[in-house]
Formats: structure tokens, C-alpha cells, sequence
């Protein structure tokens, strides 16, 4: 389990600035307008949005654009994430953004859910990890 606190974590400012982000997405095909906002262990917070393309398969999720932007600030790790519509809905990352976000946050990143914050091992179990 997490060796974050998640009341330290402040959710309401991370579902705020996802859904700030959620509102900039380029989503003409779907409509879904997804954003991404994520603590990190710099302190900094990072975010993303969703940016579709006529060839699905080239669509870039909120939660890639966001891994994009943790490493143009400087950070290196994922504490706390939160997806979301412009309207708040919390939204849950796809497969394939679990296992982008645990190359970048681990087992221990907590994301918010619908239930509430839970750790990526919960939400990704037996992960596809190589040893480097």
C-alpha cells in the first residue's frame, strides 16, 4: 500500500485543475473532453488533456499528455492523479494509461476513482514490468 497519506493529498484542487485541463481537450470525433491533473513528488502539479486524431489509434490520452508534462517540469514521480471531465466527473484511466502511469508513479501512485483514491496496484494488477 501507499506510503502517501491520501488526506494529505489535496483531491479537491487535483479534481479542479483536471477538470480545468478536461476543458482545453481536442475531442471532435468522441466529445468526450478528458483531463488529467497529478501531484508529483516535486510538489508540482502536472496536467494533460485529451487530443484526438481522425486515426484513432493516434489519439493522445490526458494521462500521456500529463506523463509529457511531468518530465518538462523536472519531475520524476507521480504521487496523486485525478481524471476528469470539464464538468468534475471523475473519469478512469484506460488500460493503456495504467501501464504508462505506473512507469511513472509505481504501485504506489494513488488515483482517484469513483470510490475513492486508491493505489495503482489495485488498479493494475500483475503489471507488465521489466527489470533494467
Amino acid at each position: 500500500m501507499s506510503d502517501t497519506d491520501v488526506s494529505a493529498i489535496d483531491w479537491k484542487m487535483l479534481r479542479s485543475k483536471a477538470a480545468e485541463a478536461a476543458a482545453t481537450a481536442y475531442a471532435p470525433y468522441s466529445t468526450l473532453h478528458v483531463g488529467a491533473a497529478a501531484l508529483t513528488n516535486t510538489g508540482a502539479i502536472a496536467t494533460g488533456c485529451n487530443v484526438e486524431n481522425g486515426s484513432y489509434g493516434l489519439t493522445l490520452c490526458a494521462e500521456c499528455a500529463l506523463v509529457g508534462d511531468v518530465r518538462r517540469i523536472g519531475a520524476e514521480r507521480l504521487v496523486a492523479l485525478c481524471a476528469s471531465t470539464p464538468a468534475g466527473q471523475i473519469l478512469m484511466p484506460c488500460g493503456r494509461c495504467r501501464q504508462i502511469l505506473w512507469e511513472f508513479g509505481g504501485p504506489d501512485l494513488l488515483v482517484d476513482t469513483p470510490e475513492g483514491p486508491t493505489a495503482m496496484a489495485n488498479l493494475l494488477p500483475m503489471v507488465f514490468e521489466l527489470d533494467v
